[in-house]
């Protein structure tokens, strides 16, 4: 009842099904696995004391910025060199831009330092001047941002002396000198210069490092694990839904409960096949008693098609031979 399991048709199904079903459980467990280690850095981040409270180190000892150094005090000295505007950015739900200065250090490489954030448009609003001279600053150490960072501008268009990414890749086509892959967020806004009027700069808290905490990402994670996992148990469930389906259709045309037609052909074939074998015939041998039988009947017919031929003679016979003797 089976063998059509055989066929090229179930062959390419069978094998989707064989392919299909690895995938779809390993990266379930992948998803699974990127939830499960956000859960632990989450947990291990709350042992840990924030990052700001920590002490203030030299920029190179914490570089490349990671999970671990993303946050922590970092110092820098150097003189402040070109200034760049970041629109679109928000601070306590007001709408306002970040004011950005490159910190040309000792080494040649220049770091971008957010000096704070104003309410307001760039351009509109007046932004206190930075310190002249040589300074050396403490900020919250921060990875370049990408596309997926909160308020980043990735339209373009933007005027001349304002950014839309804060990242090594935007700068450097911007200035003449090497950017570190890497910025920082002043603890101390006013940056030696400002003061504290209602002009003054703000400062802009750090973010938490990306792909790390119990956030809206790691919930995704998470419903993708159940997506995939879902997935593999659909194609089992059709794959066994099909395989009952031709079961059933090939058990009614060996009953003759269907006619044999289209794809039924085959299955009546293999059906007439098994009965045949069960019966203890070769399908061959079956086919040519057939023969034989037709043959005999039809050598009987002719055979009685004879003797009813010489009866009529006979009578006819007689009849001449009466007609004779009257005479």
């Amino acid at each position: 009842m089976y063998r059509f399991l055989l066929t090229p048709r179930w062959w390419g199904i069978n094998l989707f099904v064989v392919l299909a079903i690895p995938f779809c459980v390993f990266m379930g467990t992948w998803q699974l696995g990127r939830f499960e280690d956000r859960v632990q850095t989450h947990d291990a981040a709350e042992k840990q004391p924030a990052p700001g409270t920590r002490p203030a180190k030299p920029l190179d000892e914490l570089l490349p910025v990671d999970t671990v150094t993303s946050g922590r005090p970092a110092t820098a000295t150097g003189r402040y060199a070109d200034q760049f505007l970041v629109p679109g950015r928000e601070l306590d739900d007001r709408s306002g831009f970040y004011v950005l200065n490159m910190l040309r250090t000792d080494s040649g490489k220049a770091l971008p330092v957010v000096r704070g954030w104003l309410p307001g448009k760039p351009g509109h609003t007046a932004v206190p001047a930075a310190p002249t001279g040589t300074v050396t600053v403490t900020g919250d150490l921060q990875a370049s941002e990408n596309t997926g960072t909160a308020g980043v501008d990735t339209a373009g268009g933007l005027p001349d002396g304002q950014l839309g990414m804060i990242s090594a890749a935007s700068l450097v086509n911007l200035v003449p000198y090497d950017v570190y892959d890497a910025w920082v967020t002043l603890q101390d806004a006013d940056g030696g210069a400002g003061g504290k009027g209602a002009g003054a700069l703000r400062p802009v808290p750090a973010a938490v490092a990306q792909g790390t905490g119990l956030d809206l990402k790691a919930f995704q994670n998470l419903g993708y694990t159940g997506e995939w996992f879902v997935f593999a148990g659909f194609v089992l469930f059709m794959w066994f839904r099909l395989v009952r389906r031709e079961a059933e259709a090939a058990r009614d045309l060996q009953l003759g409960l269907t006619e044999d037609t289209g794809a039924g052909a085959d299955a009546g074939a293999d059906a007439d096949a098994n009965t045949a074998a069960e019966a203890g015939v070769a399908p061959a041998a079956t086919a040519k008693a057939d023969v034989s039988a037709e043959a005999g009947a039809a050598s009987g017919a002719g055979a009685g098609a004879d003797d009813k031929a010489d009866v009529k003679a006979g009578a006819g016979a007689g009849k001449d031979g009466v007609g004779t003797e009257t005479v």
